[in-house]
This record gives C-alpha cells, structure tokens and sequence, in this order.
C-alpha cells in the first residue's frame, strides 16, 4: 500500500510542477507588458476558470491527500509505531523497584533466595580494571 501511495504520489507531484510551469503569470496580458495590473484589483484581473487552472487545482488536493495519507501510514508502521526519535536513541529511566547500579539482585527459584552481586558503573573517565591480574611467571 506504502509503494502504491508513493508511485501516485511522485506521479501527482511531476503532474503539478508541469501544470504550474505551463500557465501564464497574471500580468502577461497587453497591460502587463507596459507595467500595469490590467484592473485595480489586488492580485490581478480575475478571468474564467481555465483548463490549467482547474487541473492545478486537483492535482494540489490530491497532493494533499497523498501526502496525509503517507504521513500516516508512516506513524502507524515500523518498529515502534508512535514512537519518537528520542525514545529510540536516549535510555529509558529504570523502573520503580528496578535494582540500581551496584545493587544485588534477589531472585528465589523454588524454595531458596539467591543474592547476585552487581558491580558498580566505573566513574565518568575511568576505566574498569580488572579484579585480579595473574603474576607473571619467573625467569631463571
């Protein structure tokens, strides 16, 4: 359905730039050719509905509707319908009860608790060292 909005979509879009490109400006009667408006109206004189005139206008209403209806076909589907940027990129807060950082984690499978040791994050800028390093062996 996506392909078949878009196809249509680019479609409409070439359609309305050639339409637009192929009507006269307002001014390009006699009276525009002296630098004159032809009337007193604000944007011209008003003439009849043109064949060009009417296609730019459908083919801009279906511009409109294309480009909603991708829009929301493009909310709607995905990964993460309805998500955001942020939410995709930025860690969510851990939730309430969660263990933090550096904290035990109690689990009980069947009757006994067991306790699983966490280690603290290393400060900002320091690296983690290991535990233990084994000592080198002795030269002779």
């Amino acid at each position: 359905m996506v392909i078949f909005l878009t196809i249509i979509h680019v479609i409409v879009c070439l359609f309305l730039v050639i339409v637009v490109l192929l009507q006269s400006g307002k001014a390009a009667d006699l009276a525009g050719a002296f630098g004159g408006m032809g009337s007193q109206t604000a944007f011209g004189p008003r003439g009849s509905a043109t064949v060009l005139s009417k296609a730019t206008t459908i083919a801009a209403v279906l511009f409109m509707i294309t480009c909603l209806s991708l829009s929301k076909l493009a909310t709607q589907s995905g990964p993460n319908p309805g998500s955001t940027v942020l939410e995709k990129h930025v860690p969510a807060p851990p939730a309430k009860g969660a263990p933090q950082q550096g904290q035990p984690i109690q689990i009980n499978p069947g009757d006994k608790n067991v306790t699983i040791p966490v280690p603290a994050a290393p400060p900002a800028g320091q690296s983690q060292a290991p535990a233990s390093t084994p000592a080198a062996p002795a030269k002779k």
